[in-house]
């Protein structure tokens, strides 16, 4: 199975965000701890990150 690039993901674990993003996966984890985080996906006890969602929060984000 080929490996698809973080870039062409639709959803992103916590260790790929945080290198997608140069934010901390502890800080990650922490604003997804929100149940009105727009960005967390679960898939049972697997936290997923939306990586468009994710995009845009940080784009309009001054400080995380």
């Amino acid at each position: 199975m080929a490996s698809v690039p973080i870039w062409e993901k639709v959803a992103l674990t916590l260790e790929e965000a945080a290198a997608y993003s140069n934010v901390g996966i502890n800080r990650i984890r922490e604003i997804t701890n929100n149940e009105n985080c727009p960005f967390v996906l679960f898939v049972g006890n697997k936290r997923l990150i939306k990586r468009k969602p994710f995009e845009k929060y940080l784009e309009q984000a001054f400080s995380i």
